[in-house]
């Protein structure tokens, strides 16, 4: 939970920043800041991925979890919860408190790195994605409060419990989970964050949210070896 309540001690402090500083903030420094901070998180998504000792398994996992995600279309999904809650939740309400709390709320909880970051925390005790997250969205929260308002400190609440459930949940799964699966877990998490880091730096847009399910099927890994042993010696022999 170290890595949770992180960010959302950094999003309550980067709010509070933004509210106080209001629209002071030239528009050049918060570009250069988020390119910074695109470069960075590739770094540590790169770190990461160069973890595999299974480069066979990456593959599959990203391919299969791709067509997966596809199919259940989990991006499109994701962004039709948030337009339900920004349109539910902040219906009849006033003011910028409001708008503030659910546009955050949106953007630091409907999103790969969280669950990505909180997944790696609770599975691996390593919370350098989240850590990572804090940063970004602590000085995003800077701007974002700026303009939207007080409401931005309250999306930390949002945070915590969404980020938290995630990674208690992940945390009882693993003693199932042998080394080496979580490793490449990991290595695939890294792969990820790479694609979160190419969008914040708008480089190409990747649907890194349809990618989830990737994340999850080394723990398949065991049962799907012989069959994936099987193809490659095939397109060896067709080589």
């Amino acid at each position: 939970m170290l890595g949770t309540i992180v960010n959302s001690v950094a999003i309550i402090v980067g709010g509070l920043a933004g509210v106080l500083l209001s629209k002071e903030i030239p528009d050049s420094f918060k570009t250069t800041i988020m390119q910074g901070l695109g470069l960075s998180v590739f770094i540590i998504g790169l770190t990461g991925a160069l973890k595999s000792q299974n480069v066979l398994l990456v593959i599959s996992s990203i391919v299969l979890g791709s067509i997966i995600g596809e199919a259940f279309a989990i991006e499109d999904k994701l962004q039709k919860v948030g337009d339900w809650l920004e349109g539910n939740v902040s219906k009849g309400t006033e003011g910028s408190m409001a708008k503030g709390f659910v546009t955050a709320s949106l953007i630091y909880c409907v999103g790969a790195m969280a669950i990505v970051g909180a997944l790696e925390s609770g599975l691996t005790g390593n919370h350098e994605t989240l850590y990572a997250k804090s940063l970004i969205d602590g000085i995003t929260a800077v701007i974002f409060a700026s303009t939207l308002g007080i409401g931005v400190v309250f999306s930390s609440i949002a945070v915590f419990v969404y980020q938290g459930i995630i990674t208690i949940t992940a945390a009882f799964i693993k003693p199932f989970l042998i080394e080496e699966v979580i490793r490449e877990m990991s290595a695939i998490g890294g792969l990820l964050i790479m694609g979160i880091a190419i969008n914040l730096l708008e480089i190409k847009k990747i649907s890194v949210g349809n990618m989830l399910p990737a994340v999850f099927l080394p723990i398949f890994y065991p049962f799907l070896e012989p069959i994936v042993l099987k193809i490659v010696s095939f397109l060896e022999i067709l080589m």
